[in-house]
């Protein structure tokens, strides 16, 4: 896989009419052979959100989860594809309680993504996400919108109030998974 060719078809399959089906296969043929990917990645060695391409209408992110993480439930408000090529994430889907004053959610359906698996989510989705494993898990996630830039909200995971998503914290999720990691090992 050529990683600007990738760039250059998700580039292309935003402007389609149905852009979420459209990235969705070409997820799935990256995903097809993870060898191939690697190659093109590198080797994961750590947690982390590893940027390939950002603009205002398309974000690709090479999502690294160290064994065991667990971000909290957020949204994203733009559609996304997630596709596995190492490792497992496991997604628990969240709705939003009828009628409750303080925007809390209750759990709606779960799915698990393992390698090759490509995954679409709707831009009203809200979901946590954990790696089960003892490895790096890594992801292809493309998203509709500029990942970094969109207002969006995260709930509290004991009282699931949600509050504004708070980028830096969640990033720092990755290096303090990475510290314990380094620990067990």
């Amino acid at each position: 896989m050529e990683l600007e060719q990738f760039i250059a078809d998700c580039k292309t399959a935003v402007l389609d009419r149905a852009p979420t089906k459209a990235v969705r296969e070409i997820v799935g043929r990256a995903v097809a052979d993870p060898a191939v990917l690697l190659k093109a990645l590198g080797k994961p060695e750590r947690g982390g959100v590893n940027r390939i391409h950002v603009s205002d209408d398309l974000t690709i992110l090479n999502v690294i989860w160290a064994p065991y993480m667990t971000l909290k439930p957020h949204n994203h408000n733009m559609w996304a594809v997630i596709g596995v090529y190492g490792g497992r994430e496991d997604n628990i889907f969240w709705r939003r309680i009828k009628d409750d004053p303080d925007g809390r959610i209750e759990a709606a359906g779960a799915k698990s993504i393992g390698i090759h698996d490509v995954r679409p989510l709707g831009e009203d989705i809200i979901h946590s996400v954990t790696n089960p494993t003892t490895k790096l898990t890594g992801a292809i996630h493309v998203y509709g919108g500029d990942f970094f830039e969109m207002h969006r909200s995260e709930w509290e995971p004991e009282s699931l109030q949600e509050r504004p998503y708070n980028l830096e914290r969640n990033m720092k999720l990755f290096e303090d998974a990475n510290r314990i990691m380094a620990v067990v090992q």
